[in-house]
């Protein structure tokens, strides 16, 4: 018999997916129903569960469980390098791959700090800060820009449409799909237009490296588009939504924001210790291929989708004794970034760009603190600030 009887409403633009409501429902068993399947709550089961190879990635099926069943996004979704399985998923991922290495990014990291000190210096002085637009957005941005090969003035326009369609990910996605499908015609002309450009004018970058392969044949026209549209939103979407939360809990911390200005080599550090008690990612999906004995009196049949809930996880006592925040610690492996033959493409990227956006906020604007509550989206889905201003003492322009 299952005894997981608890019910939480993922769907619930108003739940929390971090309550207290989750934390009981833990404790009562490993995992619960919810209205997107069942869902795993503590860390052990879902470090196995995500290794798991009688599972594969079950994005695929978000727009069906939300009443899409036709159109652009759910036609691109279903080509996206998160729905892919199998031959296909392999062979683009090592297509992407090389540009996406700790050793490919390391190199990049003094031109992030030099971009970090840039965006701080345009309201330092003014004392506040619309955190989102003025800092998360362009950085995030312009990073992905250097990353991949795209004109690094024209940010703003790519944020606006990978914001947009970064709201593919969330509980509202039926409602928002219009604006979801504008967006992705968008960057669908914009990175064929770059494609173009690569094609006839080729560069050390790549998108010169993906249309070189286009016309070697290691992978489709078609395929090509749909991964730089992919690329462009994701790289972007979920780095700015997890420094607005980063901030978020360490300004909630006063002593670890302090501390992280005076030792900014606990930056990598505090991205792992953020990412586990507030990721932008708030669950992962699973589908079963067959039937699956998960224990804990939880059986699932072939078919069955199945979500690793990250917060739950990551603070699990279980596998934490003392899940307190503290960025001098490391503890147990995180979900931030998904895990097996999905792990996150652009970890690497993520990591270092935040580990060195995080040390400059702090040491530049050391007594930071919200002013106002923001505007957050719902924390459930993929979550974040919207907007969420911070006041300060004022700084000067450079002072580093």
């Amino acid at each position: 018999m299952q005894t997981g009887t608890r019910f939480l409403d993922l769907a619930d633009p108003a739940f929390d997916v971090t309550s207290p409501e989750v934390h009981a429902a833990r404790e009562e068993a490993s995992w619960a129903r919810t209205s997107y399947g069942y869902a795993v709550l503590r860390h052990a089961e879902v470090t196995a569960l995500l290794k798991d190879r009688r599972f594969r990635q079950g994005n695929a099926r978000w727009p069906a469980q939300n009443g899409i069943t036709s159109g652009m996004f759910s036609d691109w979704w279903q080509k996206v390098l998160l729905s892919l399985e199998g031959e296909d998923h392999l062979r683009l991922r090592r297509l992407l791959n090389p540009a996406f290495k700790q050793g490919a990014v390391t190199p990049m990291v003094p031109g992030f700090t030099e971009l970090a000190h840039e965006l701080v210096d345009g309201f330092g002085e003014r004392g506040s800060v619309e955190l989102i637009g003025e800092f998360a957005e362009p950085y995030a941005s312009r990073v992905l820009c250097r990353l991949i090969g795209l004109p690094e003035d024209e940010w703003a326009q790519v944020a606006r449409w990978a914001d947009d369609l970064g709201k593919s990910f969330g509980v509202r996605v039926r409602e928002d799909l219009p604006r979801i499908e504008r967006a992705l015609e968008g960057l669908y002309g914009y990175c064929d237009a770059v494609v173009r450009d690569r094609a006839a004018a080729p560069r050390d970058d790549l998108v010169s490296d993906l249309v070189r392969a286009q016309q070697e044949g290691r992978l489709s026209a078609e395929e090509l588009s749909v991964a730089l549209v992919f690329l462009v939103f994701a790289g972007m979407e979920t780095t700015r939504n997890q420094l607005g939360l980063a901030v978020q809990t360490l300004l909630a911390h006063p002593e670890q924001w302090r501390l992280l200005a005076e030792r900014p080599e606990l930056g990598r550090n505090a991205v792992e210790e953020v990412m586990r008690v507030n990721p932008t990612v708030t669950w992962i999906t699973r589908e079963a291929l067959e039937d699956v004995d998960l224990g804990d009196g939880l059986v699932v049949r072939a078919g069955d989708i199945v979500q690793v809930l990250s917060h739950s996880a990551g603070t699990d006592p279980r596998a934490q004794p003392d899940p307190s925040f503290d960025i001098t610690v490391e503890h147990p492996m995180h979900m931030g970034f998904g895990g097996g033959v999905h792990h996150c493409l652009g970890h690497w990227v993520a990591r270092l760009d935040m580990a060195v956006a995080l040390p400059v906020l702090a040491a530049r604007m050391p007594d930071a603190r919200p002013d106002g509550p923001g505007e957050w989206l719902p924390v459930s889905g993929n979550t974040g600030a919207v907007r969420y201003p911070l006041v300060f003492t004022p700084t000067p322009a450079g002072g580093r």
